[in-house]
């Protein structure tokens, strides 16, 4: 039995948490994978202000469904001391948070240098993040993202095959890859399946690599959903929606929420909110 849970990338409605909670109510989202709150990085703050923010997720009934980190997400040729040291204290917030996964990457590649010259590195790298994580029950969710070394579906599974941790997972993001020219279905998602533990749902296409809708674009968003729904996938699909240009409000139904709001972000996450659940009505019906 499948069970898909909504969670998204709130911070792309406004910065501000109170709105934030407030909009996400209103589409029955109760889960958060929290990047910014109050125009900062969650894992930027103190411990103490995590837990202060801990106190207003739960005075409204919300709760993480990961922890949306730019650990990784720095150049393979930075110093990585400080780095390793943040990810020690990510792993303190996401205790705080009672959540279970911390968002990651894996590291910029120079331009114009082949990543697999960058490999050990990398490799290197990820095993003192698992390594700071033995013992926390976090799990480490690897993000597909342009531009790292984890941007291909054979580069991602080498990095997690190469962990050998029930602690690293893969998370599959479907823009990321169409903006990667890769083809997601079957391809990716053939290679990757029994290492998904974690969905960004945004797509995209191949054309000009803009973001659009889940469903209008070249990410199989269906086609995955539907195999994962056949599988029996039981986790979060967390909306990413990326609209902040997208002009087709018009595709809004009448009375749903978002339909009466000015263009802005929560708007351009009604459309994406009203697309996932449309696909998702297809796919379960």
């Amino acid at each position: 039995m499948t069970k898909f849970m909504l969670s998204a990338f709130a911070d792309e409605i406004d910065a501000n948490l109170n709105t934030q909670m407030d909009v996400l109510d209103q589409h029955g989202i109760k889960y958060i994978e929290m990047r910014g709150v109050d125009g900062k990085n969650l894992v930027y703050y103190t411990l103490d202000e995590v837990r202060g923010i801990k106190s207003r997720l739960d005075a409204r009934g919300f709760k993480l469904s990961a922890v949306g980190s730019p650990l990784g997400k720095i150049g393979i040729t930075d110093d990585f001391e400080p780095h390793l040291e943040l990810f020690k204290h990510t792993l303190e917030v996401a205790k705080i948070m009672e959540c279970r996964y911390i968002r990651m990457f894996s590291f910029f590649i120079p331009d114009g240098a082949q990543p697999e010259a960058y490999r050990e590195q990398v490799i290197d790298r990820w095993k003192q993040f698992v390594k700071a994580a033995e013992g926390s029950g976090v799990i480490l969710l690897h993000e597909n993202e342009k531009g790292i070394y984890g941007d291909t579906p054979e580069r991602c599974l080498d990095l997690i095959k190469s962990m050998n941790s029930d602690q690293v997972k893969a998370i599959f993001d479907f823009a990321n890859f169409v903006q990667c020219d890769v083809k997601n279905y079957p391809d990716a998602y053939e290679l990757l399946k029994d290492y998904v533990a974690y969905i960004h749902v945004k797509d995209a296409v191949y054309s000009d690599h803009h973001v659009v809708p889940a469903g209008e674009g070249d990410g199989a968003v269906e086609e995955i959903l539907s195999q994962l729904y056949r599988s029996g996938y039981e986790g979060f699909l967390s909306l990413e929606p990326h609209l902040g240009n997208f002009t087709g409000f018009a595709a809004l139904e009448p009375h749903s929420p978002g339909f009466d709001l000015p263009e802005g972000g929560a708007r351009s996450f009604a459309i994406a909110v009203q697309a996932l659940k449309k696909l998702l009505n297809k796919i379960e019906n």
